[in-house]
């Protein structure tokens, strides 16, 4: 059997409401001879999940680790890997007998915050967060994310714009290799019609055709009627956790200029 990696070109830049955000589809194209082969292809694929959501695991967990600590507001992102953040968040509640009220970025995140009996609240309550914690879809040199694969960057800028300090967590596949070329409104998998974001606005798929200047496109996009919020995050993150294949955890901070 032959293995042979490709890349689907394109990261993804999503507009909400219409509203941007974005993400890099990453793929791997398995060559076989024969049909008897494509167990073998079954099996090395799911062994790729299986050391991804591992690393995802890993970089949540160093995240919790170095950033929560007692007495603290937290806010919680969304997506898969914030599921391992809010598992090592609960535990360290319960072993360290912790005080942590948690500020949710979407429906996703407050229904894990209660599913592991963690103090829920919000901005009304809590306007000021010691850290937030999510992920993201993409994160350059510079720690411009890219995020909104799951539909609810605009919560998300707003919960990272109220912390104190905020950090991301991602796993190896989630950095860029180019850019695409074409919009697309986001259609629903399970039902007809458009995805309503918890803002009750449409998302637009966006793939670019090569790098930008993230803080000009930023403010551009914002610029156009209609455009509630992207999905750029720019000189938001001061860290991030990428949790690698071979089991290591990589902790990136800004390139200094």
């Amino acid at each position: 059997m032959c293995v042979c990696p490709c890349v689907c070109c394109g990261r993804v830049m999503r507009l909400q409401g219409c509203v941007f955000s974005s993400f890099s589809k990453l793929a791997a194209g398995f060559l076989y001879s024969a049909s008897s082969r494509r167990k073998h292809v079954c099996l090395l694929s799911q062994s790729a999940n299986i050391m991804a959501e591992e690393a995802k695991k890993l970089a949540a967990y160093a995240a919790v680790d170095n950033h929560v600590q007692n007495n603290q507001v937290v806010g919680v992102g969304s997506g898969s890997t914030i599921v391992y953040a809010v598992d090592r968040l609960a535990e360290r509640v319960r072993q360290e007998k912790l005080n942590i009220v948690c500020v949710p970025t979407s429906f996703q995140a407050r229904q894990l915050i209660l599913q592991h009996g963690l103090t829920l609240s919000d901005l009304d309550r809590h306007p000021e967060l010691d850290v937030a914690i999510d992920g993201a879809d993409e994160v350059d040199a510079e720690l411009t994310l890219i995020k909104g694969g799951g539909g609810c960057l605009t919560q998300e800028k707003i919960v990272a714009g109220c912390a104190k300090h905020f950090v991301v967590i991602a796993d190896y596949r989630a950095i860029a290799k180019r850019f695409g070329g074409e919009a697309n409104l986001r259609m629903a998998v399970s039902k007809a019609g458009p995805v309503v974001t918890d803002n009750s606005n449409f998302i637009l798929d966006w793939k670019f055709e090569r790098a930008e200047n993230w803080k000009e496109v930023n403010t551009a996009i914002k610029m156009i009627p209609g455009v509630v919020e992207t999905g750029l995050f720019i000189g938001m993150a001061e860290r991030a956790y990428f949790g690698m294949e071979d089991g290591t955890v990589q902790v990136r901070d800004p390139s200094v200029n």
